[in-house]
């Protein structure tokens, strides 16, 4: 919603598109939605009737992963550029494995502190896309989705090492969203509240230490940007974890600490932070999710 309203005033209604499956469709297609108190409608489309486009922006929870790669499948042509600005580090890849690596751009989104509850959006900041090349990808369709972010109003900066920025991203994910789930806290808690701010920074010290032996050197310097970057966001808003479970959907629990476990297990590295994170998580889900 938030990208969508900046994307649709710019390029005009009908030329960016909402990708879903039928039945999601026929329960969203008349409806209304208000993002900072404005009423807005965006284009939705069935997958079946979708045409290849310039450019496909997943923006999808990770459980929606799966299903969103074959709703979008449509949606991809020869010359289609994809982006994802979900969060974790995995999504690019099963992306470049789905469709090419060639058509894959790296992103990370970062800085937005935005809550959705039911039609309506708030947020006060927008953040910025990070944007970099991936192995196999070409420099031109950076550039290009680069041109489209500008003309949109949308701030961007093109990264010379998208990995290390992905690596840092995921780290504060994996400390502010989880714990802002298992606390039921916002951003000002992360920082102001004793236990969620040391459970929140302890989280990301154990992503450093298996960032290091995946190669990328994380450091206590980002470490701190990222604390102080979250002192920022407006306190009573709260990551998306947390709002899931308020919404009683299913987290993303399993691209944060599940993916650092499994990489801490292939190194050897004691992650017990992360662990207590991950059981707590899936313990609250299951009182609303089947």
């Amino acid at each position: 919603m938030m990208y969508g309203r900046n994307l649709t005033e710019t390029l005009g209604y009908e030329n960016v598109s909402f990708i879903m499956d039928r039945e999601r469709y026929e329960r969203n297609k008349d409806k209304k939605y208000i993002c900072n108190g404005e009423e807005y409608r965006y284009h939705m489309v069935p997958k079946d009737e979708a045409i290849p486009a310039d450019l496909v922006i997943v923006a999808v929870k990770y459980p929606g992963l799966s299903s969103a790669l074959d709703d979008m499948a449509g949606s991809v042509g020869d010359d289609t550029i994809i982006m994802s600005v979900m969060n974790g580090i995995s999504s690019e890849k099963l992306l470049e494995e789905r469709f090419g690596e060639e058509k894959v751009i790296y992103t990370v989104a970062q800085g937005m502190d935005a809550g959705k509850f039911g039609e309506k959006l708030n947020y006060s900041k927008m953040g910025e896309l990070y944007l970099g090349i991936g192995p196999k990808g070409k420099k031109e369709n950076v550039d290009a989705v680069a041109d489209v972010l500008a003309s949109a109003d949308l701030a961007y900066v093109i990264e010379d090492d998208i990995i290390h920025r992905m690596w840092a991203k995921f780290m504060l994910n994996v400390g502010a969203n989880q714990t802002s789930m298992v606390y039921g806290t916002t951003y000002g808690g992360l920082i102001a509240d004793e236990e969620p701010n040391y459970i929140f920074i302890s989280a990301m010290r154990e992503v450093i230490a298996v960032a290091k032996a995946e190669g990328i050197a994380l450091t206590e310097d980002e470490l701190s940007m990222y604390v102080r970057l979250t002192g920022t966001l407006q306190p009573d808003l709260m990551p998306s974890m947390a709002q899931d479970r308020i919404n009683k959907k299913p987290s993303e629990v399993d691209a944060f600490s599940g993916a650092l476990i499994e990489m801490a297990e292939k190194h050897g590295i004691q992650v017990p932070v992360n662990r207590y994170l991950n059981r707590r998580a899936k313990e609250i889900e299951k009182d609303y999710v089947g």
